[in-house]
């Protein structure tokens, strides 16, 4: 009879135990199940902002190539204001010369009839 009593005891343990197991299993299930839709959502999202990044790095590479093209039509006026400016430059410094008397290659002129104006102290 002991046996027998034995026998049930760990029956009814083994089918507690398979029991717990299997509400441990259907836990596992629903938890695969849900990180598996993430996974999906997660995917997708990622699948989307590739596509966005594509499309960004397309429009940037057109507006690259825009913005080159645009430097490049105003690089001759860039070169015109530059040639410009040093065309007045050149003309401003030639009326300088003139205005002081030493442009057109003559010598700075000397005034060597100006008035002595030396001081003399007599002391006592």
């Amino acid at each position: 009879m002991l046996i027998e009593l034995s026998a049930v005891g760990a029956a009814l343990a083994f089918i507690c135990l398979v029991g717990y197991l299997i509400q441990t299993l259907r836990r596992g299930m629903v938890t695969l199940e849900e990180t598996n839709e993430t996974l999906v959502e997660v995917r997708k999202a990622v699948h989307d902002l590739t596509g966005e990044a594509e499309d960004l790095i397309h429009s940037a590479n057109q507006i690259t190539v825009d913005v080159k093209s645009k430097m490049k039509s105003v690089e001759p006026l860039l070169e015109s204001a530059q040639d410009m400016g040093e065309v007045i430059h050149s003309v401003t410094n030639t009326v300088k010369q003139a205005a002081t008397g030493y442009g057109y290659g003559l010598p700075p002129v000397k005034n060597d009839k100006a008035p002595n104006r030396e001081v003399k102290i007599k002391l006592k």
